[in-house]
């Protein structure tokens, strides 16, 4: 077997790692996180697991991307503020030292970018 035939089996596992340990998490719980300045905000447009797997494989090209783009960031304040006010609930995954979130839809349903992660 060569690394290249290895490779997507070991990129399979860890997406299915990263999946199993992505979950809902409110905003509040996520404060302290923002405050040691770890926390990064995915858009809605853009699948959750793909940046976490492109974070954790320290793929500077596709991380590079999506922070031109605007699709990928470190959380501002004023998203904080905001997101304070509404207590909002996000889908997130740790990819150490960094804690990735999206804005979820709905408390309980996935939206249809995250459909894809369960």
């Amino acid at each position: 077997m060569t690394a290249s035939d290895k490779e997507p089996t070991d990129v399979g596992v860890l997406r299915a790692n990263i999946n199993n340990e992505t979950s809902q998490i409110n905003w509040s719980e996520l404060q302290r996180f923002f405050a040691g300045g770890w926390l990064i905000y995915v858009s809605s447009e853009t699948n959750l697991l793909d940046v976490a797997v492109a974070f954790s494989q320290d793929d500077k090209d596709k991380v590079s991307k999506w922070l031109t783009s605007g699709e990928v960031a470190k959380v501002s304040d004023e998203q904080a503020k905001q997101w304070h006010a509404e207590d909002a609930i996000f889908w997130s995954t740790v990819v150490k030292p960094w804690v990735l979130i999206q804005p979820s839809k709905e408390p309980d349903t996935p939206t249809s970018d995250q459909t894809q992660l369960h």
